[in-house]
């Protein structure tokens, strides 16, 4: 029998402990990201997240674990649930808190169970299920997991599908001309269009990780990263110590792309995470208005970052159908989610099932507009299917 642990705090776990336990191919999920978080200010209770890791030990060793939080909001989640919040407060029933196992203002998909077999996988299931019960909370929520992880989830945790604009490397495209070739004309002459703009304007780039990345260049992109979040009204939740952690400690995982102009002042930039396989992109700002300067320092820089260093995958993050015309296609992005309330539960399933068919019929919609000429199209509507 495994021992069931409540972790308030992961740095009490040790590194090597919690990261033996995935293959390392996805940064979000790493101990030096995950704690880095809590212990840089990135969290706070008053902001909705309070750590709640759940952990199995057997013997005192630590045999599985999933990163989890206790949330009193849906703030920085992307999976939106504030219909179902409304709902029980229409049914004067409590919906916050709940217990959401994700990885923090990170809509990106990646293991959530950690755990060596499936059994294990399961039993962390059993554990989140019993613990948030015996919380008497009104749910838990696993955000952005994997699709192998779809098989762990029983019949109780109800499906959700969404769809995200990814660009894959499926062609075996060698550099950027290579990849515009595979355009049809009228995208083919858009995008260049949009890069001779940037050209133009005399912006060039530097793209840096974090073992070159100096502090300037730590201190201009939490800037950029600042008077974005100023401009929607929202608050800031990385500190500029967090970007010096991940710098120091996932130096080869962190990227920032610097739109520079001749005399070496930034205008904009992009932060980055880079996986074994995968770039993702998470944040840019710019301190100039130029025309085409978000879809380069935020899309051609990083396909040509991928192109050049072999990754096959990038994700520029959540929503934006823009990105469709730039060669990023719809794929379906997952998430489960256990009521504890019966009936609120059999409702919701039923809930989810027209989510899941209009989110069907919009990827096939989607699909239909690919600015390729024909393969990755094809690709596209197969990729596109929440039901694949």
């Amino acid at each position: 029998m495994s021992d069931v642990r409540l972790i308030d705090r992961l740095e009490t776990i040790p590194a090597t402990a919690w990261d033996g336990l995935h293959d390392g191919a996805n940064p979000f999920v790493a101990h030096a990201f995950l704690s880095g978080l809590e212990t840089h200010g990135c969290l706070r209770p008053e902001w909705g997240w309070t750590p709640r890791h759940l952990t199995l030990w057997r013997d005192g060793t630590l045999v599985a674990a999933a990163p989890g939080y206790l949330k009193h909001n849906s703030h920085g989640e992307f999976v939106f649930d504030h219909a179902w919040a409304h709902a029980y407060a229409q049914h004067g029933l409590e919906y916050f808190p709940k217990q959401l196992c994700a990885v923090p203002y990170s809509p990106v998909t990646g293991p959530r169970l950690l755990a060596a077999t499936g059994g294990e996988r399961q039993a962390l299931l059993a554990a989140m299920v019993a613990t948030a019960s015996d919380a008497r909370l009104s749910s838990a929520h696993v955000n952005f997991h994997t699709a192998a992880e779809d098989s762990d989830f029983n019949e109780d945790w109800l499906p959700r599908v969404d769809v995200q604009y990814q660009w894959h490397n499926d062609a075996g495209w060698r550099d950027f001309a290579d990849y515009l070739d595979a355009f049809d004309h009228r995208h083919r002459k858009n995008i260049r269009q949009e890069r001779a703009k940037v050209a133009r304007a005399g912006i060039g780039y530097r793209v840096v990780d974090g073992s070159d990345a100096t502090p300037a260049d730590l201190a201009t992109m939490h800037r950029f990263y600042l008077q974005t979040f100023a401009e929607y009204g929202n608050h800031p939740a990385l500190t500029l110590a967090f970007l010096h952690h991940l710098a120091e400690t996932m130096p080869r995982s962190l990227v920032l792309v610097i739109a520079e102009r001749a005399n070496g002042a930034a205008v904009a930039g992009a932060l980055c995470l880079r996986g074994r396989e995968t770039l993702y992109g998470r944040y840019w700002g710019a301190t100039e208005t130029i025309p085409g300067l978000h879809f380069e320092t935020c899309y051609y820089q990083g396909i040509e970052y991928c192109l050049r260093e072999g990754l096959s995958r990038f994700e520029p993050g959540a929503q934006g159908e823009h990105k469709l015309a730039r060669g990023f296609l719809p794929r379906t992005v997952r998430s489960r989610h256990w009521i504890a309330h019966p009936a609120f539960r059999e409702s919701l399933r039923a809930w989810c099932t027209d989510e899941a068919e209009a989110v069907r019929r919009y990827s096939q919609t989607l699909a239909s507009r690919s600015p390729f000429k024909s393969t990755p199209s094809t690709r596209a509507r197969s990729d596109a299917d929440p039901s694949a």
